[in-house]
């Protein structure tokens, strides 16, 4: 099949996905009080989340330019920051296709090879994983009885149930034939491409060996304490946009970040449908109706799609210029 084709495709089977999963979050859902309820919320504090939202940009572009600085790639901010809005902007078109476009910015504006960028990319994403996992361990122990209900009657019996149907000697006959398929193909590739092989592991492990280089770790854990308080910052003020969230607190808003955190690991454009169920899923949680969590979440997702192209296209602007120069 034709690359461009299979791209269309992935696209397109990627934006379905995300468009049936918001059909059924908004399916038997009063969608006019939804929509009045957005009419009527206070613009000043969406406008306020999106300000914390692109602080947090900011954060995450200086903090990637940090692990550029320990593998000694003397990257300006700037160069940082235009990869990572335009990378974000890919995101919208093609899920997981923005780290790679961000870490071919790179590789053209600043001559780093791409394999170490990836590494960089990928050092980072550990720890974003990492402060995900954290957040939610902090959720489930401080909010225990909130959260603990949802865990028990929403994820474990619809778990259990689903391995109770599999097949598992299926299963196991399929991920060792699997393991082997990706052996052999991996002896075969090395046996062909052993010095290109030999390239891209070095440019790898000097990405990966980055947070190890940096002196200034307690800054490095700042920035990423920074970026993930925004974030739960950016649901806090967005609660207070409408009245039938405007009574939740700072709780509320670490629920809401955890969950939409995981809603955006969904292969799906923006998180489209997923984050706006996850995030009114959550909300249920402290006594808030499902119809006005959907509301809160197309506000926030709104915002920050907005936000993310607005941003993306000055960066990608800016970066074309800087080509043509």
């Amino acid at each position: 099949m034709i690359p461009n084709l299979k791209t269309a495709l992935k696209f397109l089977i990627l934006f379905l996905m995300g468009i049936g999963v918001l059909y059924l979050a908004f399916r038997g859902q009063d969608l006019t009080s939804i929509w009045l309820e957005i009419k009527k919320a206070n613009y000043f504090w969406v406008f306020t989340s999106a300000a914390s939202v692109l602080i947090a940009h900011v954060l995450r572009a200086l903090r990637w330019q940090m692990l550029y600085g320990s593998i000694k790639y003397n990257i300006s901010f700037w160069s940082s920051y235009h990869a990572l809005m335009v990378g974000y902007l890919a995101n919208l078109g093609l899920p997981r296709f923005g780290e790679i476009v961000r870490c071919s910015i790179i590789q053209k504006t600043e001559k780093v090879p791409m394999f170490a960028s990836i590494g960089t990319v990928i050092t980072e994403r550990l720890l974003d994983v990492l402060a995900l996992f954290v957040s939610s361990l902090g959720l489930l122990i401080f909010q225990y009885e909130i959260v603990g209900t949802f865990l028990q009657n929403v994820i474990y019996l619809n778990i259990s149930e689903k391995l109770r149907s599999i097949n598992y000697a299926w299963l196991t006959a399929l991920v060792a034939i699997g393991l082997l398929i990706l052996v052999v193909a991996i002896y075969f590739l090395r046996q062909k491409f052993s010095r290109k092989f030999l390239k891209i592991f070095v440019s790898l492990k000097q990405g990966f060996g980055s947070y190890k280089k940096l002196k200034r770790k307690g800054l490095f854990l700042l920035y990423t304490f920074g970026i993930w308080l925004l974030y739960v910052l950016s649901m806090y003020f967005c609660f207070s946009a409408i009245s039938a969230t405007s009574s939740l607190g700072f709780n509320a808003s670490l629920a809401a970040m955890v969950f939409s955190g995981f809603a955006m690991v969904a292969p799906v454009q923006g998180g489209i449908g997923v984050f706006h169920w996850m995030v009114a899923q959550s909300l249920v949680l402290y006594s808030i109706p499902f119809k006005d969590g959907l509301a809160c979440a197309t506000i926030i997702h709104s915002s920050q799609f907005l936000l993310t192209l607005l941003l993306g296209c000055i960066s990608l602007f800016k970066v074309l210029i800087n080509q043509r120069r």
